[in-house]
């Protein structure tokens, strides 16, 4: 399921906020680094001009799309269109290759024979042709250009900022597992992170890893079946549980809501009341065995499945990814390439049964279904990994509470790649819109990206002799 687990951050928005925008299209290559295709194709983006002073040179604010429909991150990315009219800026989101409506061959980009040019160094070629087009293809760019992004769309800012920093002048990173490839963290931080959370209750943390036994053992005989698919409430026949799905559907439950722990009710990943590790812990809060922890956990997988809908649904543990609905399909391709993310759990430092990172069944299922290899150095190889001290202008934040920061770094990296921790955030809560239950960290943390942001502005100005200072 991890490859999975970068993919779905994205998929719902707040319906409550609403942002205005053109939709427009640009024509890239196919592939920017051969010389054998000569296809071309359209990449969409939004676009808003209401703030922007063009003839003061203002900034273009540009979110590097990430593995989604950019209408999503253009709806919660709520922290670049609240100051942009402070900055006179224009903000730009643009949408990855091979996702949403942005795809080379149409429905068929996703096949084995198409999939091939879905890579984040295609990605970022175009968002480069992308910011040319917008500077209006001069040597001499007019405008500032500031990246934005969050989780795999975060290290798209910061790549794009070390891989092109001649046309953006600073980048904006949030929850970027930076360095989450193989050899570089250990593989059950992920899950150590998640735990934590849980473990501000301590029963709700102990309750959990006592259940995946018991899980198995009801689902072992007919009986056991039928008393676990009524009380946990799943879909489908009652005599024929998969276990398996079962048990992968309660480990991304619980990682969802650790990622998405908020202090308000949010519909981001999935409708979840405020603090919703808190609220599922409620009915875990003691010592509970045999039907009394089936019963508890129903209760809190009811919180994850149904909050928030009128009539109470069935689990639908076997759905699985449901990611093409939202043209979103082609994270699976990517983590089976370049974006290879090792998690794992030992069952002893975490809540989750013992899963051992395996390399091999990674790659021999990547293989299966792709007819391709993991490469499993070649982020590393491109991009870095954590070895950034050649790198510039760059912010990368990360929440404490949030899984991803364990593929995150601690302390800055130099005088001009920062690091900032937020205490008790969860995903990428700095670039969401902002609340009234914000509290102090987050709003620290977004001063302090406004003063990064000023400053780079200022000494592109500076270089440019187009000066207008922010305080």
């Amino acid at each position: 399921m991890w490859r999975y687990l970068l993919l779905s951050m994205f998929l719902f928005v707040n319906v409550n906020t609403h942002y205005l925008y053109q939709t427009k299209w640009f024509e890239v290559p196919l592939d920017h680094f051969g010389l054998g295709r000569k296809e071309t194709f359209k990449i969409k983006y939004l676009e808003n001009e209401d703030y922007w002073n063009k003839n003061e040179y203002g900034p273009i604010f540009f979110y590097t799309g990430n593995e989604g429909q950019i209408e999503a991150f253009a709806n919660y990315t709520g922290f670049m269109w609240e100051i942009a009219a402070e900055y006179q800026a224009k903000i730009v989101f643009a949408e990855h290759r091979y996702y949403g409506e942005s795809k080379p061959f149409g429905n068929k980009s996703l096949e084995k024979e198409y999939i091939g040019y879905l890579t984040s160094a295609q990605a970022l070629a175009d968002y480069a042709d992308l910011i040319n087009y917008l500077q209006k293809d001069e040597i001499k760019p007019r405008y500032p250009v500031i990246a934005f992004g969050g989780s795999y769309g975060g290290m798209l800012a910061a790549y794009i900022r070390i891989k092109y920093p001649h046309l953006v002048a600073g980048a904006i990173a949030a929850s970027a597992p930076i360095h989450m490839f193989p050899g570089m963290t250990k593989c059950d931080l992920f899950n150590r992170i998640v735990t934590a959370s849980f473990k501000r209750n301590f029963y709700c943390s102990e309750n959990i890893q006592k259940s995946w036994h018991l899980i198995r053992s009801y689902s072992s005989s007919v009986n056991g079946s039928e008393y676990l698919h009524k009380t946990l409430n799943l879909c489908g026949a009652s005599n024929a549980t998969d276990i398996n799905s079962l048990i992968e559907y309660l480990e991304s439950a619980y990682v969802t809501l650790a990622m998405v722990n908020y202090p308000f009710a949010s519909s981001f990943l999935t409708p979840l009341p405020a603090q919703p590790v808190a609220v599922v812990c409620q009915y875990l809060n003691q010592n509970l065995a045999n039907e009394s922890l089936l019963e508890g956990i129903a209760k809190a997988i009811d919180v994850y499945a149904n909050y928030g809908k009128k009539t109470k649904q069935c689990v639908d543990y076997k759905e699985g990814d449901n990611y093409q609905n939202l043209d979103a399909g082609g994270w699976d391709f990517q983590a089976c390439t370049e974006m290879v993310m090792p998690v794992c759990s030992t069952g002893q430092n975490d809540m989750f049964e013992a899963s051992p990172w395996n390399f091999t069944k990674y790659s021999e299922d990547c293989y299966k279904k792709y007819n391709v290899y993991p490469r499993e150095n070649m982020a590393r190889l491109e991009y870095g990994g954590d070895l950034l001290q050649a790198a510039s202008n760059i912010v990368f934040s990360y929440g404490l509470l949030d899984p991803w920061t364990a593929g995150g770094f601690i302390s800055s990296v130099s005088d001009s790649v920062d690091v900032i921790l937020i205490a008790d955030a969860a995903h990428h809560l700095d670039l969401m819109p902002s609340s009234p239950d914000d509290q102090s960290p987050v709003k620290d943390a977004r001063e302090k990206h406004k003063q990064h942001i000023s400053k780079w502005i200022d000494s592109f100005r500076a270089r440019n002799k187009h000066v207008v200072t922010y305080l």
